[in-house]
């Protein structure tokens, strides 16, 4: 498992990363989110120790990485695997080669290595490509291949930074089912940087946002979703927009609270008040856990009176509310800023501090090296 508590990062006088703390135990996939420049590949970069925090604690088994002298750090580090935005994969190795590289460093016979290579292969399904070169991979393929070497020196914990960024649906589907698998077999804890929701919904267990150098929201990724209207439950789960009501107090908002809803609620519910009940807009999926999680606008086509209507929609575990409640205000300013809407003074300093490519690639070799 992995502890962080009180981690802080400072350039100068300013605060990039301001005393965060989450924990991820074995078996299990948190992801952190928020928009560019809140801090998440900062925190990416201080967990696996390529910057040093400023203050703060990073227990990996127990061990306090922050604490370790050089020389115990590189033996520590290789407890954390690391999953790259891009594969980064070595142009002049094949994919079994690249696989290798961090082996090189272990004291094993070349028998061995050779194993752990093709079982590595074999777990992400690219045995048959361990032969090709990166330009003869796609980018699947090659972020696969990224996956295996991150796991090459059986880490404890995985971090994965936007892995399935700029893949394609059914390759992004892949690689989460993947960390999934990851996850089940191995208890491997995958520690999931990314701004993509979708991502959070289908594959995470737990979800913390990250904004202007804080964790300001965590929870379980059901919780979040069915209990609570807040921003990061929002973006989790965003409510498509409805057609402009004709009268703003027959429409209602509705959220999934259970997992178990019945999918019939519509029709039973119409019966029970004796009305007929139109659906304006909705997004109802199945997540992590098993159970279905929705967001639903509808119209209730008689006048009624609200609180006959809300014991209805709660007996059915879904929360209602009226149009026009403090409640029901769309604004969700996480993804606006993740699309770059809404951005403040202290975000865009922290954009500055992301690194170039150059820096990327010395980060990275650095890494590499400190398995040695």
């Amino acid at each position: 498992m992995i502890e962080v508590t009180a981690l802080t990062k400072r350039y100068g006088s300013l605060t990039v990363l301001d005393g965060v703390d989450f924990a991820v135990q074995a078996g299990e996939i948190a992801a952190v989110v928020g928009p560019s420049g809140a801090g998440k590949s900062t925190l990416a970069r201080c967990i696996n120790l390529l910057e040093k925090p400023t203050s703060g604690s990073i227990l990996v088994d127990g061990k306090d990485l922050t604490r370790l002298s050089r020389r115990e750090l590189r033996s520590a580090r290789r407890a954390i695997g690391t999953v790259f935005q891009s594969a980064s994969l070595l142009q002049r190795m094949t994919a079994a080669e690249n696989v290798a590289l961090p082996l090189r460093f272990l004291n094993i016979s070349h028998a061995e290595r050779l194993g752990r290579v093709r079982e590595l292969l074999d777990r992400v399904g690219m045995l048959h490509r361990a032969n090709h070169y990166p330009s003869q991979l796609s980018g699947g393929q090659q972020q696969r291949i990224g996956l295996a070497r991150g796991l090459a020196l059986k880490p404890s914990v995985l971090l994965a930074d936007e892995p399935t960024s700029g893949l394609d649906p059914q390759t992004t589907a892949s690689i989460l089912k993947l960390l999934a698998e990851l996850r089940d077999e191995l208890r491997v804890a995958v520690v999931l940087i990314t701004h993509e929701m979708d991502v959070v919904r289908s594959v995470a267990d737990s979800v913390a946002r990250l904004h202007e150098g804080k964790i300001i929201e965590r929870g379980p990724v059901a919780e979040v979703v069915r209990s609570s209207d807040s921003e990061l439950a929002r973006a989790l789960l965003p409510l498509p927009p409805a057609p402009a009501p004709r009268n703003e107090h027959e429409i209602w908002q509705l959220r999934y609270e259970r997992p178990d809803v019945n999918p019939a609620w519509l029709t039973s519910i119409g019966r029970e008040l004796d009305t007929d009940i139109s659906v304006l807009a909705g997004l109802i999926e199945t997540i992590d856990d098993g159970g279905a999680a929705g967001r639903v606008t509808v119209r209730i086509e008689r006048p009624l009176a609200a609180a006959a209507v809300r014991a209805a929609f709660a007996s059915r575990g879904i929360h209602a509310t009226q149009a026009g409640g403090d409640a029901t205000q769309m604004g969700d300013s996480l993804t606006q800023a993740g699309n770059g809407t809404e951005r403040s003074d202290h975000a865009q300093a922290a954009d500055a501090l992301e690194p170039t490519a150059p820096e990327a690639a010395a980060s990275r070799a650095a890494l590499v090296r400190s398995a040695a």
